[in-house]
């Protein structure tokens, strides 16, 4: 059974969004009523899913801890579930934190004393450590002792205390704002993909199933679909469209269901709301397909900069909707044909022009810090 002291992290200033990855609302209930438990239920993920079977395995033949895990990846993808199942396939309990909630030495001493043999220690945004308690924590994950300095002064004196060993598993969505020492000290590094379609339907049709709603194969396609790649966001909208079944229709969800659904929640079928559309018709309609600055689309959809750059642009530059280049952001080809337009000449050639197009921006991980490639 797991232990938590985790709180959820401050909430980002501004509007909660049906297709966002993070958790909100009633999504921690439901969270832990739907998520698998064991790798067998665990759906997509499949190349770490069998490499981390084997790890597990091995562990458990030498009755060894596993070495520290580091997961990261775009909120919503399912690191917190991996931790469990990882706990519950090696038959030990799951001690659950947050980085900010251990703010000094004294926390991560009482957390790592009360260890037990193999047990698993999971660090949510492990990147927001204390750095005075990350150097604490570097010790124990070596040589699996603490060291607390008693006295003061010239009467200082340092004892260490030995701890049971553990695997610490970490989930940060900002790898780049992990210390170097720190990253270096985790024996293996999953980074986790968003989610194919087809996948995403299975995981709907199974919390479908848990949930007791009746669901057809295409209806569970059709919400895959405006998931954005991300299971906490098929499960939400699942619980959305439910609710319009039931209170408008049949209580069946099918396709027109979904569809319907999805119309009064204004995600359409590429999982964009209100926003996305926005922001790409700024560019498209207003600039001509840019290039156009960052601070100029801020104003114009009247949101901070850090908003647009860390809540609204990360989900289309991975898909390849828009681009950076040195002179400001531009639509692709992609996103004028997504909102029925036809691409301007220009647009096309200051796309090709800059040295950081779409092409490289949409390998960003959901969350990485963003560049500076524009004062605009």
């Amino acid at each position: 059974m797991a232990k938590s002291t985790k709180k959820p992290s401050p909430d980002v200033e501004t509007e909660r969004r049906s297709i966002d990855g993070g958790p909100q609302g009633d999504d921690s209930r439901y969270d832990r009523a739907l998520r698998p438990r064991t790798f067998d239920d665990y759906v997509g993920q499949t190349k770490h899913k069998d490499n981390l079977r084997v790890f597990v395995e091995a562990a458990r033949r030498r009755n060894e801890p596993l070495d520290h895990l580091l997961l990261c990846g775009p909120p919503g993808l399912g690191k917190t579930t991996l931790a469990q199942i990882l706990a519950h396939e090696m038959g030990v309990e799951l001690h659950m934190t947050n980085g900010p909630v251990v703010e000094h030495k004294g926390a991560l001493a009482g957390i790592l004393t009360k260890l037990g043999p193999r047990d698993i220690l999971f660090i949510d945004e492990i990147h927001r450590l204390n750095p005075v308690v990350e150097e604490s924590l570097y010790p124990a994950l070596e040589d699996f002792r603490i060291d607390i300095m008693t006295g003061e002064g010239a009467f200082a004196s340092a004892i260490q205390i030995g701890v049971n060993p553990f695997t610490l598993v970490g989930a940060t969505t900002r790898t780049g704002l992990l210390t170097a020492p720190l990253f270096s000290r985790f024996g293996h590094v999953l980074r986790l993909d968003f989610y194919p379609v087809e996948d995403l339907a299975k995981i709907v049709v199974r919390s479908a199933d848990l949930l007791g709603v009746a669901i057809d194969a295409r209806a569970a396609l059709a919400i895959g679909a405006r998931a954005r790649g991300t299971p906490r966001v098929a499960n939400r909208l699942l619980r959305r469209v439910r609710d319009f079944a039931e209170v408008l229709g049949t209580g069946v969800i099918d396709e027109k269901a979904v569809t319907s659904a999805c119309e009064r929640l204004e995600i359409d079928p590429a999982g964009f709301d209100e926003m996305d559309r926005r922001l790409l018709k700024v560019i498209i309609v207003d600039y001509d397909g840019g290039p156009v600055g960052v601070e100029t689309i801020a104003a114009a959809l009247g949101e901070p900069r850090d908003t647009v750059e860390d809540v609204y642009e990360p989900y289309l530059l991975q898909q390849g909707y828009i681009g950076r280049t040195p002179r400001g952001r531009v639509a692709t080809r992609k996103a004028f044909e997504h909102l029925g337009f036809k691409p301007p000449k220009k647009a096309l050639e200051a796309l090709a022009a800059g040295p950081v197009g779409a092409g490289v921006q949409a390998t960003l991980p959901l969350g990485s810090p963003s560049d500076t490639l524009d004062d605009d």
